[in-house]
C-alpha cells in the first residue's frame, strides 16, 4: 500500500503520496515533470545518456551534418555529451551552452580532458543571453520535455534562428509533435494505486525548493497501462524546428471515445524525428526516457460510452519569463446523458497547490 512520507523546506511542509518499492521495474512509474527545470542531477544525465532509442537518432543526424561544420550545442550538460558526438562526427568548432552553474562547474571538468578540447568553447548562461562567432552552420539542442515544448525550446530555437545560426543552418531534432487521448488518471497504473515513486521525492524537494513552495506538478507517467487509452489520439502540438517554429500554438480537436468507462483527464506523449527521413520515436510505444504527461480536466470521473466525444482546445502561450509556455486546457465532453466542459490552466511558474482532486489525492492534507 502506498504511504505518505513528508519533505519540508522553508516555511513549508507537505505530504506526498509514496508507492511501494516491491513493484517491478516495468510498472506505471508517477515521477514530476524536471526537464524544464534547473534541478537537473548526474543521474537525471545519466537516464539520458543511456536512452538509446534518442541517441540514435541524434547521432545519425549528427553523423549526415556535423563533418566540417561549426556547432553550436545549446544545453550541452554536464557531460558535454552532443559537444563530444559532435566532434566525433567531424565538426570543426563547438560552441557548448549551459545555463545552470553546477552543470557547467562539472562540464568545465569534463572539457579539460577531452584531446580535442581546443575546438571546443564552452559558455555558461541562457542561449538567449549570449552570442558566437562566427555563426554556427548546425544546431542540436536536445531541450525536449516529455511535454515536448514544455523547455521553452520554441522560443530558444527561434531566437537561435535569429541571431546564432547561418541562414542555412540545420537544427536537430527536425520534428516534435506532442499527441494527445482521454484517459482515467487511475487507470494509468493499472492494477496500482496511483502514487509517486520513491526516486521522485528528491526530485520533488528540489522542485518545491526552486519554487520557494510546493505546487501542482506536471505529472509524469512512465510506462503507462496502454489499455488505459479511452479514446483515438491527436496531434495538439507541433514543432518545426527546420520550418515555421510557432512560438505559442492552439489546437481545437476532437477525441472520440472507442471504449465505455470513466474519463477525468488526459494524457499527451513525445512523438520524435531527427531528420526527415528518419523513422520517429513515439515516446508511448518505444523505451526511451521521454515518458507520457497526464493533464486533469475532471474533478470526478464522468462515465462515456463509445462514440462520446470530447471537444478539447490546447493552448501553449509564453509565460512570464518569455520562454517557457504556459499550458492552457479547455474541453466539452458530449455524452448520451448531457454535456460537461472543464478547463485546466497547467503554468511554468505555479502557485496552486491541491487545485484538483488528483493533487488532493497523491498530496494527501
Amino acid at each position: 500500500m502506498p504511504e505518505t512520507h513528508y519533505i519540508e523546506g522553508d516555511g513549508w511542509r507537505i505530504g506526498v503520496l509514496v508507492a511501494s518499492d516491491l513493484r517491478p521495474a516495468t510498472s506505471p512509474t508517477l515521477m514530476p515533470t524536471h526537464g524544464e527545470y534547473p534541478i537537473y542531477d548526474v543521474c537525471l544525465y545519466e537516464a539520458m545518456t543511456a536512452d538509446k532509442e534518442r541517441n540514435w537518432r541524434f547521432r545519425e543526424a549528427l553523423e549526415r551534418y556535423a563533418k566540417d561544420r561549426v556547432v553550436l550545442d545549446i544545453g550541452t550538460g554536464s557531460f558535454l555529451f552532443w559537444a563530444r558526438q559532435s566532434l566525433q562526427c567531424g565538426a570543426r568548432r563547438v560552441f557548448a551552452m549551459e545555463a545552470m552553474q553546477e552543470s557547467f562547474r562539472t562540464a568545465s571538468r569534463v572539457l579539460t580532458t577531452l584531446d580535442n578540447a581546443h575546438r571546443v568553447t564552452l559558455l555558461h548562461g541562457e542561449s538567449t543571453a549570449l552570442t558566437i562567432e562566427p555563426k554556427a552552420e548546425l544546431c542540436v539542442a536536445e531541450i525536449i520535455g516529455s511535454l515536448p515544448g514544455a523547455e521553452g525550446a520554441a522560443a530558444v530555437l527561434t531566437d537561435a534562428k535569429r541571431r546564432l545560426l547561418t541562414s542555412d543552418a540545420v537544427i536537430v531534432p527536425d520534428q516534435c509533435l506532442t499527441q494527445a487521448a482521454v484517459v482515467n488518471f487511475a487507470d494509468l497504473f493499472a492494477d496500482c494505486a496511483p502514487a509517486f515513486s520513491g526516486a521522485a521525492i528528491p526530485q520533488l524537494q528540489r522542485l518545491f525548493d526552486w519554487n520557494g513552495g510546493p505546487f501542482d506538478v506536471r505529472l509524469r507517467v512512465a510506462n503507462p497501462a496502454r489499455e488505459a487509452l479511452m479514446s483515438d489520439c491527436a496531434l495538439v502540438e507541433r514543432l518545426e524546428f527546420n520550418g515555421d517554429l510557432q512560438v505559442e500554438q492552439a489546437a481545437d480537436v476532437r477525441l472520440t471515445m472507442s471504449r465505455s468507462g470513466l474519463i477525468d483527464g488526459v494524457l499527451t506523449w513525445l512523438v520524435i524525428r531527427c531528420l526527415p527521413d528518419q523513422e520517429p520515436l513515439d515516446a508511448l510505444q518505444g523505451e526511451t526516457n521521454w515518458a507520457s504527461i497526464y493533464l486533469p480536466l475532471f474533478e470526478i470521473g464522468i462515465p462515456v460510452e463509445v462514440g462520446d466525444v470530447l471537444n478539447l482546445t490546447f493552448r501553449s502561450l509564453l509565460s512570464e519569463d518569455g520562454l517557457h509556455p504556459d499550458y492552457h486546457l479547455s474541453g466539452e465532453l458530449r455524452t448520451a446523458h448531457g454535456v460537461h466542459c472543464a478547463r485546466h490552466f497547467s503554468p511554468y511558474r505555479n502557485r496552486t497547490l491541491r487545485g484538483h482532486q488528483v493533487y488532493r489525492t497523491v498530496f494527501p492534507e
